[in-house]
């Protein structure tokens, strides 16, 4: 149950439209995922664990992964390595499964990520009456990324000289998660131009009502004025005419409860199979959201919190992208996490981003409408028991996300370009500033989830970053306490910062230890073995370990998109932050139920540590 965007650092550049490379062709060539050696991942496991035990108990935890090292868990790492033979990635399926498919929550409140576009900044201010123009553009210019994709003429993204894993950018388009009973599946039918025939239409949810049209007319792409013509009269119908159902509230619900309701919904009427297969072969969803969030270029809050848990019956929440228009012409974007993760979205919102700005905001080609058939509604047969499962499905949600507390704020006293200049790695700087945060806030310290992405390998997707290190603990002490020097701060800072950037690299390139721990956990089940003692020790628990995290976060990249996600503990927060030359833009959640958290406070906080890091460095003389 672990998410969260992950690690990138060649989000500087714009994307670029590739000719001599096709963004497939390297796949088979790629690396397959690593195991790392027993000995060195259970040596860093205690490494991890230290800050959250007292020497009696980690003594203790020491003779149980001794014990582990010499008995059953060098039995199930040879296992595992037998696993790893025969496939190219001996995570991926496990990793879908456990993280994402099998879960039984409402994935789309627990595990959906999303987050506000930054449009607001320069052409588009929140403004009435823009709703459609905009999207229309918008829409635009992620159909021509979808072309490009398509004819494998999007860039491959390198890290350094290694190039990465273009998997999940199959994913982004004609994607959609299936309920199950007990698992979910993920159908994808995205292809290249090589390989045949895709699926071209868009899905537009408005006003509980659902429309379906053609992307693609006599061969050709809609333009701007010609999709400006379809949402404009969907718009209209919904209107003037009475709400529908609101059936994509159904998605929202828990997952065997939705594959339940999905069940009979068929059985009720075989035509409403062609209509729920018609929405997952979309290319998209275009969400017409009537509400209109206020928004600022230092305050995201409503336009995030209303992405990311406003009307459910206008959000599939089972697809893999949600485009979200509100009233006053503000954006978000919406997503189911199990087929990707969020930096190819990303990539693909920023290539939108530049062409948008690169003509001011608006269409500058032809005005020419051709003759193209209307949307088509998707009317579905409902009965009674339908329409009260919708009502239960409204109810529930609104109950759970009336509970969110959220807060998308920009740091605007200086950005990545002041803290290179320091020679300081930007990502780590924030990392360390949330250790010391959340240290003050709480008095201990906290358990930290940070994405490393690991898409070096074959199908790569992440691994886990602990940040909360001794180095990072002694440092935050060190801040606390009124005899420490500058110079000794400064010094235990430069150590914090040297082992983070240490543990990021090995989890880049296949040297972490969580998901080693997870396949030799799933091994044993597989084997129907006992759960090794390990895993029910106290510390693991207490140092994050199968997803408790109190502090789960990510980078979302050097770009102008921000994400989040929600805590993945009751008592915990998500952290996700973009950092740009002259900004840090943080979104921070917590649960107002929980009451030792406190998500604005947090916030707040960590905008009060960037300045004290600074400043130590000044006085420091760094």
């Amino acid at each position: 149950m672990i998410w969260g965007f992950y690690h990138i650092h060649i989000m500087d550049k714009q994307v670029l439209e590739s000719s001599e490379e096709r963004t497939f062709q390297y796949q088979n060539s790629l690396p397959s995922l690593p195991v790392p050696p027993l000995d060195e991942s259970l040596k860093k496991y205690l490494d991890a664990v230290k800050p959250f035990l007292n020497q009696e108990e980690y003594q203790r935890t020491e003779d149980i992964v001794k014990k582990f090292e010499n008995g059953i868990g060098k039995e199930l790492h040879q296992k595992l390595l037998e696993r790893a033979k025969t496939r190219r990635n001996w995570l991926e399926d496990w990793w879908l499964n456990v993280a994402y498919l099998d879960l039984r929550i409402s994935t789309q409140i627990y595990c959906n990520i999303g987050g506000p576009g930054p449009f607001i900044e320069n052409y588009w201010p929140p403004k009435e009456g823009t709703q459609i123009e905009r999207a229309c553009v918008n829409i635009w210019h992620t159909l021509k990324y979808w072309d490009l994709l398509r004819a494998e003429k999007v860039a491959i993204e390198r890290s350094g000289n290694a190039v990465l894993d273009m998997n999940q950018f199959r994913m982004l388009f004609c994607t959609c998660k299936i309920p199950g009973v007990t698992r979910d599946s993920i159908c994808n039918y995205f292809k290249t131009e090589t390989e045949g025939e895709c699926p071209s239409h868009l899905v537009v949810l408005c006003r509980g009502r659902v429309f379906a049209f053609d992307a693609i007319h006599e061969g050709n792409m809609l333009n701007p004025p010609e999709i400006f013509r379809q949402l404009t009269y969907i718009q209209k119908r919904c209107h003037s005419e009475p709400d529908g159902p609101g059936l994509a509230a159904l998605t929202s619900a828990e997952r065997t409860k939705w594959a339940e309701i999905r069940e009979y919904l068929i059985d009720l009427d075989p035509k409403n199979l062609t209509l729920l297969e018609k929405i997952q072969r979309s290319l998209f969803v275009v969400c017409l959201d009537d509400s209109s969030p206020h928004a600022t270029p230092e305050n995201y809050t409503e336009v995030t919190r209303l992405g990311l848990t406003g009307d459910p019956t206008v959000r599939w929440g089972d697809k893999s992208y949600n485009s979200i228009f509100f009233s006053n012409g503000t954006c978000g974007a919406f997503c189911d996490h199990s087929p990707f993760d969020a930096m190819a979205l990303i990539t693909m919102l920023s290539y939108a981003e530049g062409k948008i700005n690169e003509n001011e905001g608006k269409w500058k080609g032809s005005d020419k409408v051709r003759d193209i058939p209307w949307p088509e509604e998707l009317v579905f047969t409902v009965d009674q028991k339908i329409m009260n499962e919708i009502g239960h499905a409204k109810e529930s949600y609104y109950k759970k996300v009336s509970d969110l507390q959220l807060v998308n704020y920009a740091f605007i006293s200086f950005g990545k370009a002041l803290i290179r200049k320091k020679k300081l790695h930007p990502d780590t700087f924030v990392q360390l500033a949330l250790q010391l945060a959340y240290y003050k806030c709480h008095g201990r310290p906290g358990c930290c989830y940070e994405t490393a992405m690991t898409r070096r390998f074959y199908h790569g997707r992440t691994e886990t970053i602990r940040s909360c290190t001794m180095e990072a603990v002694e440092w935050c002490k060190s801040m606390l306490d009124p005899s420490a020097s500058a110079c000794q701060r400064q010094q235990l800072m430069l150590k914090a910062f040297a082992k983070h950037n240490k543990i990021r690299k090995e989890c880049e390139n296949g040297k972490g230890f969580d998901r080693h721990l997870l396949g030799l956990l799933l091994i044993a089940q597989e084997q129907g073995l006992p759960v090794p003692e390990l895993f029910v020790d106290t510390a693991f628990t207490t140092s994050g370990g199968g997803g408790n995290f109190v502090l789960s976060t990510s980078l979302t990249g050097y770009t102008k998109f921000g994400g989040s996600a929600l805590p993945m503990v009751h008592h915990g927060y998500g952290f996700f932050y973009a950092i740009r030359d002259d900004r840090i833009i943080v979104t921070c959640s917590s649960w107002k139920s929980c009451p030792e958290t406190d998500a604005e406070v947090l916030c707040r906080t960590v905008f009060q540590c960037f300045q004290d890091m600074l400043q130590l460095t000044v006085t420091a003389q760094l």
